[in-house]
């Protein structure tokens, strides 16, 4: 991969990582100023807002509603979508222990009142306003998120029983989402003038405790990235591929890897992945639809960031990370993938949906605190999610094509 493109991709980001650190010196040394210009970053959050509501509709709705249907695309699909949710919700729960063991903030930064998810609920009345919304116009409040991905996911579904994309509303669907796409490009092209005031805002409050804490989250993500490469994908390989699985697997993943370093994007990766999918003997139809699905629904990477966003926010107001938070942060660690996009910056679907259920009262505090994380951890948990991809594909197979299926390729070759 030619230098210029690597520059090209990252172009943005370290755009974005420069803002926050000139910002953070600003309001160091100049703390009254730094405060003076926080409304800066409360342009950008509301904007982005005003966003979130439509976006999420329009690309779930519109993905599910132009899904067509594939040889076996049955059985494929709920293969892929339960190993999907097994993969990033054993993520999630690795993450989860680590933070309990070592939190990233130790100290809270501001004593602001929050309130606990669940608190005064039964589980069944969580699981009710975890998944619906009284009525349609509860839909339409960034508060809702997880409701609206569920009526997106039905009204798609709908639109794809009625006909698909070859109807008015499927076309719309998928032109809305092109639309709001790019709405989130034009409004993002402020975003480093928005996070150079914001971390301006957070160092002239909160002094050092800022750039210790961030420090202590990536001492924490990125080893993790590593040691999941060289346990969890081997393991992965082995359930799903058997004896040379592993080492097949560890001959063809570094391609893909690179790629998603290279590009940042799953989507990008794609083409790398069924490549090497093709070359490692697995079904055609297989990768057809394992692949394209796993740049937007597979993120264990995100599932890593998800449950480190949430820990880092609660050690920020003071909060406790408990077990009884476990299936919770678990579930929208999961659930939030989703939303996730498979290009950078992707909407900022993931931190909203986050902030809408545990920090709905501090959402204009939590998101920019959020947001940083994510584009620190930007790059291993794209190549997590997307390089994972491939290592899924086995699991899929085994159920799809029986055990065997990568002995019976692999003696095909010889």
């Amino acid at each position: 991969m030619e230098a210029k493109s690597v520059a090209k991709n990252y172009r943005f980001m370290a755009i974005m990582i420069g803002a926050m650190v000139l910002g953070a010196i600003v309001g160091w040394f100049w703390p009254a100023f730094g405060n003076s210009i926080s409304f800066l970053g409360t342009v950008f959050i509301n904007m982005m807002f005003c966003i979130v509501v439509p976006l999420v509709f329009a690309s779930i709705a519109g993905a599910v509603a132009n899904m067509e249907s594939r040889k076996r695309a049955g059985k494929i699909m709920g293969v892929t979508v339960a190993t999907f949710v097994i993969t990033g919700a054993i993520a999630a729960v690795i993450m989860f222990l680590l933070v309990k063991v070592f939190p990233p903030v130790l100290t809270a930064w501001t004593e602001l009142p929050s309130e606990e998810m669940g608190e005064y609920a039964t589980l069944t009345e969580m699981i009710v306003n975890f998944f619906t919304a009284e009525d349609f116009v509860g839909l339409l409040t960034r508060r809702a998120m997880l409701p609206l991905i569920v009526f997106s996911l039905l009204f798609g579904f709908a639109v794809n029983l009625n006909g698909g994309k070859d109807t008015m509303v499927g076309k719309f669907l998928e032109d809305l989402t092109n639309v709001m796409l790019k709405f989130v490009k034009i409004v993002t092209y402020y975003a480093p003038i928005a996070f150079f005031a914001i971390f301006a805002d957070l160092v002239a409050t909160y002094g050092s405790q800022v750039v210790e804490n961030y420090g202590r989250a990536l001492l924490l993500y990125y080893p993790l990235c590593f040691i999941y490469i060289f346990t969890a994908w081997p393991l992965f390989a082995w359930f799903g591929g058997g004896k040379g699985a592993v080492k097949t697997m560890f001959q063809h993943i570094t391609r893909p890897a690179v790629v998603s370093l290279g590009t940042c994007s799953s989507v990008a990766t794609i083409p790398t992945n069924m490549e090497v999918a093709a070359e490692t003997g697995i079904s055609k139809d297989v990768s057809d639809m394992v692949l394209p699905l796993g740049a937007t629904m597979h993120m264990d990477g995100s599932c890593f960031s998800c449950v480190l966003k949430i820990a880092f926010v609660l050690g920020v107001f003071g909060q406790d990370l408990s077990f009884s938070k476990l299936i919770p942060v678990v579930l929208v660690a999961v659930l939030s993938s989703v939303g996730m996009s498979g290009v950078p910056g992707g909407g900022y679907i993931g931190e909203y949906i986050i902030c809408s259920i545990f920090f709905p009262e501090q959402i204009e505090v939590a998101f920019p605190i959020l947001v940083a994380i994510g584009n620190l951890v930007d790059p291993p948990a794209t190549m997590i999610n997307s390089a994972g991809d491939y290592v899924v594909s086995y699991i899929v197979s085994r159920f799809v094509d029986g055990k065997d299926w990568l002995q019976k390729a692999l003696a095909a070759k010889q």
